[in-house]
């Protein structure tokens, strides 16, 4: 499937000179005084390993990898290799934990996530948009000092460090969004 370079994400995986590459950060939109906008695309070869910056001009078109999607189950992780189950047949499959760096905090036994396959080699996983988080510690409250930043840091019970409203204290749920681990609200 063929997608606009604007529309390359973080996560793609992109068939580029024959190979399967995935885009390992935000690609950068640029629109220079001379010359076209590009969008320069930062690319790890998903079989060496290898990293490539690629520099489209925006109104090219790249070929996005077609995969195939299955829910499954994590169940744990074992070295650097994560564990998932399909829930309807009870087959195990093991994905390389290298593959999914940015979203391995937000992972938690018995989640269930999208698997994405190419060929029947799974790639990678799709996360829930949002999820709940425990605040694990932070800076108390301080009465009267909103003169001050509006956020103030704070450790989840899965080691992420989000930046959260004042008025939160330790012990509290809160719902993160797993696209770039930001605070959306106080869980219900």
């Amino acid at each position: 499937m063929r997608i606009s370079a604007n529309d390359i994400k973080s996560g793609n995986i992109l068939d580029y000179e024959g190979e399967l590459w995935v885009v390992s950060k935000t690609p950068e939109h640029t629109k220079p005084g001379k010359g076209g906008a590009y969008v320069q695309v930062e690319m790890k070869n998903l079989r060496t390993g290898n990293k490539l910056n690629q520099r489209f001009s925006s109104s090219e078109s790249v070929e996005k990898a077609f995969l195939e999607r299955k829910e499954m189950q994590y169940l744990y992780k074992e070295e650097n290799l994560l564990v998932f189950m399909d829930p309807d047949s009870f087959e195990q499959i093991m994905i390389d934990q290298e593959l999914m760096k940015d979203k391995l905090p937000f992972l938690a036994d018995g989640m269930n996530v999208e698997v994405e396959f190419y060929q029947d080699k799974p790639l990678g996983i799709i996360l829930a948009q949002t999820v709940i988080l425990e605040i694990q510690e932070t800076d108390p409250v301080i009465k009267g000092a909103t003169a001050t930043s509006s956020y103030k840091p704070a450790i989840m019970n899965n080691g992420l460090r989000v930046m959260v409203p004042p008025y939160l204290v330790s012990g509290e749920k809160i719902i993160v969004k797993t696209e770039d681990a930001t605070f959306v609200k106080r869980a219900e």
